[in-house]
């Protein structure tokens, strides 16, 4: 199978909980680039958190908020862009309100919260590392700040320290959105932080990875049946049942690493990225 393009989620694959990158992943986007395969980022996070990485990597396109915008990082023009709608950003405050949890909103430059706990603390603590664009905006009142700003929302984030999934059965009950929770528990507490919780991403409708790939399949005249896909969690599940070749990293979550053709043996801070890369790019 010849492979003209590679999408890779960044935390969790290439970039391991400590914020370490192993070089011989920088060594495998090396080698892509010089087989003029298109390397493509494929991220949940906004593109102003993960410009400077993509710049490090010379993606070529890059897929942020889980598919909300794609970029073509060779031109900076914008491919795709959706965004919540007013009436469904409403639901999910009113819901957060009345269970007591931590809400907090990325715009295509800024984080909005009303204080810093879970997600928005870990990209806060993380900024300067990654040499951010991203600005951070703490504001006493997240709905004033919406009514008197107005701002485009990708995705909406309702953290917890407790179990959120009967809330994302409300959310998808009562809206159409595209929902992910997330565990931060046990193996994959966020070690930035220090701390364990839930959260979940909520994106517009038709919004994951595998439709940003198609998207791009379409716009790169390339089928997805000569993608290969990589990633650790529950986010990527669908891009890597539904690429040519889709990988799990080796400590990966277990519903991603089922859906896998192939699972590293190596983990992300070994070196993951690259035993996928060596294995399926000859």
């Amino acid at each position: 199978m010849s492979i003209k393009l590679v999408a890779s989620d960044l935390d969790g694959t290439i970039i391991d909980r400590n914020n370490f990158i192993a070089n011989e992943n920088f060594k495998a986007i090396d080698r892509l680039h010089s087989k003029n395969i298109d390397f493509v980022v494929c991220t949940g996070k906004s593109y102003s958190v993960s410009k400077s990485i993509c710049q490090n990597f010379q993606a070529k396109y890059g897929i942020f908020g889980n598919g909300a915008q794609i970029i073509d990082l060779q031109t900076g023009e914008e491919l795709n862009r959706k965004t919540l709608k007013q009436k469904q950003i409403n639901y999910c405050i009113k819901l957060a309100r009345k269970n007591n949890l931590h809400i907090h909103f990325y715009t295509e430059d800024s984080i909005v919260t009303e204080n810093l706990q879970y997600m928005d603390l870990r990209n806060y603590i993380l900024k300067d590392l990654n040499s951010t664009e991203l600005k951070f905006i703490i504001v006493p009142d997240i709905e004033k700040y919406i009514e008197e700003h107005q701002p485009d929302i990708f995705s909406f984030i309702i953290s917890s320290d407790n179990n959120l999934s009967d809330l994302e059965k409300d959310i998808n009950k009562h809206l159409t959105v595209s929902t992910s929770l997330i565990s931060k528990r046990g193996v994959y507490k966020d070690n930035i932080i220090n701390k364990e919780y839930e959260y979940i991403n909520i994106a517009p409708n038709n919004i994951n990875k595998n439709h940003a790939l198609s998207f791009l399949s379409n716009y790169l005249q390339i089928p997805q049946s000569e993608m290969l896909a990589i990633g650790d969690n529950v986010n990527d599940l669908e891009m890597v049942k539904h690429s040519g070749i889709g990988i799990a990293v080796g400590d990966a979550y277990s519903e991603l690493k089922d859906a896998a053709q192939y699972v590293t043996q190596k983990n992300v801070t070994d070196g993951a990225f690259a035993e996928a890369i060596n294995k399926f790019i000859v």
